[in-house]
C-alpha cells in the first residue's frame, strides 16, 4: 500500500464550486470517516467514506453514479484526479494504473482509500440515485458448494447472511482474507431477495482467487461480497429480442439472463440467440442447462457452441441435439450465422476475454450494423 498526496495547491477552494448545502448534508458516522468532495460535469456533490473503504465502493453504496466497469482495478474506468488531500493506494500493481496519469494526480477510485478529507475531479456526470438498480452494499458470505465443471472451470455458491436483489446480468465483487484486491464475477442464477449467489470461475495461470478455489477453498469458508454491480442487464419490459455472445466464464451473466427470460415467458413472444465460445468439446459446460432453456422456449431460442481449436464430436452432438455446434472463433461464428438476421428489435450482450469482446464488437457494429446503444457489456479484463 502506498500513499498518494495531491500535487496541486489551492485547487479545492479556487476551482471547486462552493456549495455549503451539499457539504452539510453529508453525515459522518464516526471520527474515522472522511469527507469526499466530487466535482463532476454535473456539479459538486459529496459523500462520507471510511478510511477502511475504497472511494468507489463508498460512493456507490450511497447512490452516487461514480463511473466504473470492473470495480476491481483492471479497466481504469473509475479514474479521478486528486485535487486535495491524501489517499492510500491499496494495490499499486493494479492493471488499471497503466490507463491513468498518476504524475498528474490521477487515481483509481476502486483502489484508493482516504487518509483524510479530500477533493476529487471526476470526468463524468456524478449525480445521486440509480435509475433502476438496487443500491450495492457489503455482505457477509460463506462458500456452500464447489463443483468442477471442467479441468479449469469451477461452479460455486455463496450463501449470504442477508438477502440481496439483483438484475439478470449483474455481478458482485468477492474478497477473501490474505488475497490482495477484489475479484468481479457475474451471477449465474437469477432470483429476487435471495441469499444464494451462483458463480463460475475459469482458472487462469497465476490467478490467486482461482488457485484458492481449486486448491484450498472448502464449504463454510467465509467470503466478503459487495454488490450488486453492473449495467449490462436484461429487463423483460424493454421488449427486445436477445443476442448473447460469450467466451469462457463470461457465459455466467448470460445464464442469469436466460434464467429470467425463460421463467418470465419472454421467449413466448421474442427470439433469442446465444453464441458460447470455448476451445474444445472438453471445455464445454452448462450444456444440460442450455438444453432445458431451448426446450422451454419452444423454437424461439437458438444456442450455438463455437469451438475454436477442434471440430465438434459426434457423441456430444448426439447427447444434445437441440444445441448447435460450429468450428471457429465465437464472434466469427456469430457473424456467419446471424448474417441477414440482425434487427432493430434486438439487444446484444457481450462477455468474455477482452479480445473476444473486441472481436464481437467489430462483428456487431461492422457486419450487423448494430448501433452502440443496442450493445451491453461490462469490462472485466
Amino acid at each position: 500500500m502506498t500513499t498518494i498526496s495531491s500535487n496541486r495547491t489551492g485547487t479545492s477552494s479556487s476551482n471547486l464550486r462552493t456549495d455549503e448545502d451539499v457539504i452539510d448534508q453529508v453525515v459522518r458516522p464516526s471520527n474515522d470517516t472522511c469527507l469526499v468532495e466530487v466535482q463532476s460535469k454535473a456539479g459538486l456533490t459529496a459523500f462520507a467514506c471510511s478510511k477502511n473503504e475504497s472511494l468507489l465502493l463508498a460512493g456507490l453504496r450511497q447512490g452516487l453514479t461514480l463511473p466504473y466497469e470492473c470495480a476491481s482495478g483492471t479497466c481504469g474506468s473509475c479514474r479521478a484526479r486528486l485535487d486535495s488531500g491524501d489517499v492510500a493506494n491499496c494495490w499499486p500493481d493494479a492493471p488499471g494504473h497503466m490507463k491513468i496519469k498518476p504524475a498528474k494526480g490521477d487515481i483509481l477510485m476502486c483502489q484508493s482509500r482516504p487518509l483524510g478529507d479530500c477533493s476529487l475531479r471526476v470526468p463524468a456526470n456524478v449525480v445521486e440515485g440509480f435509475a433502476r438498480y438496487e443500491l450495492p452494499t457489503h455482505h457477509n458470505g460463506r462458500i456452500e458448494r464447489l463443483d468442477r465443471l471442467t479441468s479449469d472451470v469451477i461452479h460455486f455458491d455463496v450463501v449470504l447472511a442477508e438477502p440481496m436483489s439483483f438484475d439478470a446480468g449483474q455481478f458482485v465483487l468477492l474478497q477473501i482474507p490474505g488475497l490482495e484486491g477484489m475479484r468481479a464475477y457475474s451471477m449465474v442464477n437469477y432470483e429476487r431477495r435471495t441469499r444464494r449467489l451462483s458463480l463460475v470461475v475459469k482458472r487462469k495461470p497465476g490467478g490467486g482467487f482461482g488457485d484458492w478455489l481449486f486448491e484450498r477453498a472448502a464449504a463454510a469458508d467465509k467470503i466478503d461480497v459487495f454488490g450488486p454491480l453492473g449495467s449490462a442487464t436484461f429487463h423483460p419490459d424493454e421488449g427486445h429480442d436477445l443476442l448473447m455472445v460469450a467466451g469462457g466464464s463470461g457465459i455466467a451473466g448470460m445464464m442469469s439472463i436466460l434464467e429470467r427470460a425463460t421463467n418470465e415467458g419472454h421467449f413466448e413472444s421474442h427470439r433469442g440467440h446465444v453464441f458460447f465460445g470455448v476451445r474444445t468439446v472438453d471445455d464445454c459446460f452448462y450444456l444440460d442447462k442450455f438444453s432445458r432453456y431451448v426446450d422451454r422456449a419452444r423454437g424461439n431460442l437458438e444456442v450455438t457452441i463455437a469451438l475454436s481449436d477442434a471440430p465438434p464430436q459426434g457423441p456430444v452432438e448426439g447427447a444434445h441435439p437441440d444445441i448447435r455446434f460450429a468450428t471457429g472463433l465465437v464472434h466469427e461464428v456469430c457473424g456467419r450465422d446471424m448474417q441477414g438476421r440482425f434487427s432493430d428489435r434486438m439487444m446484444s450482450y457481450l462477455a468474455g476475454p477482452p479480445p473476444m469482446v473486441d472481436g464481437a464488437l467489430r462483428t456487431l457494429i461492422g457486419t450487423g450494423k448494430v448501433t452502440p446503444d443496442r450493445i451491453r457489456y461490462d469490462k472485466f479484463g
